[in-house]
C-alpha cells in the first residue's frame, strides 16, 4: 500500500485554532513522514503553539516568512505552501497534502482518504467533506462532485508533478481540478470522510471580499457566462448579505473582464470546464423535471 505522504500549512494568526489542528494530526492512525507548518507573518501566537509541538514531534517543521499583517487569500496561501514544498520536493512521498490550520478532524482520516487513492489508480485529487457551525449545528458544506475542498485536500504525486503544482493566484483549488481532469485524472471529495472548519469561510477577509473573489476567481477560470447568471442569482436570493452577495460576486467578474485580463487556464482548458459546468446545469435541470413528471 501506498501511503507515504507530505503534508504542508500555510497559517497566518490561526491561534485560536492551530491547537485543533495538530491535536487532530498527531493522533493520526498513519502520519505524515514530515508536516512542514508556514507561519505567513503572523503576529499572535500562531508561531509560539507550533513551537512547542515542535519539541516533541521531530516529523513536524515549522518555518516563517516575515511580510505585512494584511490577509490574502489565493496568492499569499500559495505563495507559503512553495516555499514550504521547496523543503521537501525531493523527498520520497506518494502523496502532498494542503492542509489549513482551522480544521479538526477524526483519527482515522488521512488513512481512510489514502486508502480510497489506492482503490483508484486514477485518482489525482480529493478530500472529504467539511462541515461549519451555523445556529450551533454542524452543517454540511455542499461542493460539486468533482470538488475536493481545498482547505484539505490531497494530491497523488504524478498528478501533482503533471499539473504544475498548485498555481499562486485566488482559484488555484479550481484551476488543479480543471487541468488534472484535462489530464485525465478524477478528482472527487467523499461524503463519508469528514472534517470540521472551526472558522467559517470569509471570516478572515469578509462576506462582502469573498463574494467579489467568487466572481474573479469565475473569470479567472474561464467559466460559463450561463453558469455565471445562475449562480449570481443564487448568491442574491441564498448567500450573505442578502441580494448584495450577488451584485458584489457579479462585480468580482466584470471588473477583470473590463480590464481585459488573461485568464489563468488556456482555451482548451476553458473549454472543458464551460462544458463541465454546463453539464451541471443540465443534471439538475433534468433532475427537476424527473420530479415534475
Amino acid at each position: 500500500m501506498n501511503n507515504n505522504f507530505l503534508v504542508i500549512s500555510p497559517v497566518k494568526d490561526e491561534q485560536n485554532f492551530i491547537e485543533s489542528t495538530i491535536q487532530s494530526m498527531v493522533t493520526q492512525t498513519i502520519k505524515p513522514s514530515q508536516w512542514i507548518i508556514v507561519d505567513d507573518g503572523s503576529k499572535d501566537m500562531t508561531a509560539k503553539i507550533t513551537e512547542e509541538y515542535c519539541k516533541y514531534y521531530k516529523w513536524i517543521k515549522l518555518i516563517r516568512i516575515n511580510r505585512d499583517a494584511q490577509r490574502q487569500p489565493g496568492a499569499a496561501v500559495i505563495n507559503a505552501f512553495n516555499k514550504g514544498y521547496e523543503i521537501i520536493k525531493d523527498d520520497l512521498y506518494d502523496y502532498i497534502v494542503k492542509l489549513d490550520c482551522d480544521l479538526r478532524f477524526e483519527p482515522s482520516y488521512f488513512e481512510n482518504l489514502i486508502s480510497k487513492f489506492n482503490n483508484n489508480k486514477k485518482l489525482g485529487i480529493a478530500s472529504g467533506v467539511y462541515l461549519e457551525k451555523k445556529n450551533d449545528n454542524w452543517i454540511t458544506i455542499k461542493m460539486p462532485s468533482y470538488h475536493a475542498a481545498g482547505a484539505c485536500k490531497i494530491v497523488r504525486k504524478a498528478c501533482f508533478q503533471q499539473i504544475g503544482g498548485f498555481v499562486p493566484h485566488r482559484g488555484w483549488d479550481t484551476i488543479d481540478e480543471i487541468r488534472a481532469q484535462f489530464k485525465g485524472w478524477d478528482t472527487c471529495h467523499f461524503d463519508d470522510l469528514q472534517f470540521y472548519h472551526l472558522k467559517t469561510e470569509g471570516s478572515g477577509i469578509g462576506q462582502l471580499r469573498t463574494n467579489i473573489l467568487h466572481g474573479e476567481v469565475f473569470y479567472l477560470t474561464g467559466g460559463s457566462n450561463i453558469f455565471l447568471l445562475f449562480k449570481v442569482i443564487h448568491r442574491m436570493l441564498i448567500g450573505r448579505p442578502f441580494m448584495v452577495g450577488g451584485f458584489m460576486m457579479f462585480w468580482g467578474y466584470m471588473r477583470p473582464l473590463i480590464m481585459n485580463r488573461p485568464r489563468l487556464v488556456n482555451s482548451e482548458e476553458a473549454d472543458f470546464y464551460k462544458r463541465l459546468l454546463n453539464q451541471r446545469i443540465q443534471n439538475v435541470a433534468g433532475k427537476y423535471f424527473l420530479k415534475r413528471g
